[in-house]
């Protein structure tokens, strides 16, 4: 389901991750048991200095970020406010088993799909794909989350 800017707006200003470390630009789609999120990673991104000089390459601990604040955060934020709560949680990770298919490079534009495995007292795990813009695979997995009060 598409998302209206007003709703888009009032959950990217929510998420607890900020720049330099948010990794996601815009929420495409989201329901109560799917996301669809969408970022760029700009060439000065502060992680390619070191990783690696002269070929960077997005490092795969930061596509598990992308992954996660989709897919996790966004996506458990959603259900929070459908159900009226206050947005003042952080999600910590419980869980991330991921497989890495592909590698990203600076400039290049990722979609990230979260689909709901559950969601339960206060615990969210979903089944995250990212995609480059072209359709290729970059990594497939399951994370989990645990949101706390601030």
């Amino acid at each position: 389901m598409a998302v209206n800017q007003e709703l888009k707006e009032m959950l990217l200003n929510s998420i607890p991750q900020k720049p330099p470390f948010r990794f996601i630009d815009d929420i495409l789609e989201i329901s109560d048991d799917y996301v669809v999120g969408k970022y760029t990673y700009k060439k000065d991104e502060f992680f390619y200095a070191g990783h690696f000089p002269g070929k960077p390459i997005t490092p795969g601990v930061i596509i598990l970020e992308t992954m996660a604040q989709t897919g996790v955060v966004t996506l458990g934020m959603y259900l929070e406010f459908k159900k009226g709560n206050p947005l003042d949680k952080i999600t910590l990770f419980t869980e991330a088993q991921v497989e890495f298919l592909n590698t990203v490079l600076p400039e290049e534009t990722v979609l990230i799909y979260g689909k709901l495995i559950y969601y339960r007292k206060n615990k969210i795990k979903t089944s995250v794909e990212v995609k480059k813009e072209d359709g290729t695979k970059v990594a497939i997995g399951e994370l989990a989350g645990v949101g706390v009060i601030k």
